[in-house]
């Protein structure tokens, strides 16, 4: 099984969205996480309520940071930050994919839904690749 650290900002919107759909899709071929290279408060009103539309509950959840994960125990990440990761967290350079995903915070719930379907499709060409 493949550990996979997803990455974004705040950890509110976008990987807590790639976490969810890695882990209900793929059972069996991927143990998800995700994190946040600075930890938002909370995961966004909207990031829940988008997830929940495709049957998929991310609460009760609180962002995590970066900072407290360990390398040792992540296969790949995939960052969606948009910043490299390599200066912040040593040992995860050479297990980084990027994916250019738009950040949807203080967007409209169909922006988030555009995210959504956008991450939701790289999740599973990503699990294709890994069976």
């Amino acid at each position: 099984m493949t550990r996979v650290l997803f990455v974004c900002i705040g950890n509110s919107c976008r990987s807590p969205m790639a976490e969810a759909f890695a882990n209900h899709l793929g059972a069996g071929v991927v143990e998800a996480s995700s994190a946040g290279v600075y930890a938002a408060p909370i995961i966004q009103p909207e990031t829940i309520q988008v997830m929940a539309e495709r049957g998929i509950r991310l609460e009760p959840r609180e962002p995590r940071n970066l900072l407290f994960e360990d390398p040792s125990k992540i296969d790949l990440v995939v960052n969606m930050s948009g910043v490299p990761l390599a200066p912040l967290r040593q040992g995860l350079a050479d297990r980084e994919i990027v994916w250019h995903v738009r950040d949807p915070i203080g967007q409209t719930p169909e922006i988030y839904r555009q995210v959504r379907d956008e991450i939701e499709r790289k999740v599973v060409e990503l699990l294709k690749e890994l069976r």
